[in-house]
C-alpha cells in the first residue's frame, strides 16, 4: 500500500468543499435530464456555483460516480472538463465509475496535478488528511441484501487501511475527513463498520454520495462526535457544499 502526500502553504485559509455523483457523460451516451427536469444542464449549474465559490488554494472532494464511461479513455474528457475548474480535486470511485480501473494508470492519465485519486489510501494537504474509499451498502439499507455481506466486510477492511494511511500522515492539530462514496449509516442511525471506523480514528467529517431522488435523507447529520455530509449534487441543487478551513 502507498499513500501520498501534498503539503502546500498558502497565505489564506484553504477552504474545503464537496460534491459528488455528477454523472458526466460528455460523449452524449448517457443524458442525465431522464432522470427529470431539474438535471437539465446539470453541470452547467455546478459550474457556476464552483467558479463562484473556489480558488486556486481550495480543494474539492468529489465522492465518486463522476462520469458513465465504461473505459478510461472515454472518461478522460469528463475529467479534463473538471480540471478546467479551480481548485485542487481529490476523487474516490463510486458504484457506476466502471472507467475507474488501476490506480497507477488512472493517476498516470489525470488531466493536470491538481488531480488526486485516492483508493484505500490517503492525501494530507495544508492542516488536513483526507483518506478514501468506495465502501459499500450497510445492513439495514434498503438496497443491502446477504449477498452483499461480503463486499460490506472487505470494504470495511480496505477503509480499515485507508484510515490506516492517513494516521501515518496525520500530524498533531490536523483534521481528518474521510470520503465514502455510500452513506456508511442508515436513516436510523445504526452503526456499522465504517461509523465505527471513522469514530474510532476521530475523523471530523465524513464525505458521501450515492442517493438520489425524493427519497429523505438529512443532508447534515452528527453523530458519534462525527459530522456527516450527504453530497449528492442533485440533492444539494448542484452547488458544492463547503465543510470547513484547513
Amino acid at each position: 500500500m502507498v499513500a501520498f502526500s501534498e503539503k502546500i502553504c498558502y497565505n489564506k485559509p484553504m477552504k474545503i468543499f464537496a460534491i459528488s455523483d455528477l454523472h458526466l457523460s460528455f460523449d452524449s451516451s448517457k443524458p442525465m435530464d431522464v432522470f427529470g427536469a431539474n438535471w437539465e444542464g446539470h453541470f452547467e449549474k455546478i459550474k457556476a456555483d464552483w467558479r463562484e465559490k473556489v480558488g486556486a488554494e481550495d480543494v474539492v472532494l468529489i465522492a465518486g460516480d463522476i462520469s458513465w464511461a465504461m473505459k478510461l479513455s472515454d472518461a478522460l474528457e469528463d475529467l479534463r472538463a473538471i480540471a478546467a475548474l479551480p481548485g485542487r480535486k481529490i476523487f474516490i470511485r463510486g458504484n457506476h465509475d466502471y472507467w475507474w480501473n488501476g490506480i497507477t494508470r488512472l493517476r498516470d492519465s489525470a488531466p493536470d496535478d491538481s488531480f488526486f485519486f485516492l483508493q484505500t489510501d490517503a492525501v494530507r494537504m495544508g492542516n488536513c488528511v483526507v483518506a478514501g474509499s468506495r465502501g459499500w451498502a450497510c445492513p439495514g439499507s434498503p438496497d443491502y441484501s446477504e449477498q452483499d455481506k461480503k463486499l460490506y466486510l472487505r470494504e470495511g477492511e480496505r477503509f480499515r487501511l485507508a484510515l490506516d494511511c492517513a494516521e501515518k500522515l496525520r500530524q498533531p492539530g490536523d483534521k481528518l475527513i474521510a470520503m465514502i462514496h455510500y452513506p456508511p449509516f442508515t436513516l436510523r442511525g445504526e452503526s456499522t463498520l465504517f461509523t465505527d471506523l471513522f469514530e474510532a480514528h476521530k475523523a471530523d467529517k465524513v464525505v458521501f454520495g450515492h442517493l438520489h431522488g425524493s427519497a429523505y435523507f438529512p443532508l447534515y447529520t452528527l453523530r458519534g462526535g462525527v459530522g456527516y455530509y450527504l453530497t449528492s449534487c442533485d440533492k444539494t441543487g448542484f452547488r458544492l457544499t463547503e465543510i470547513g478551513e484547513a
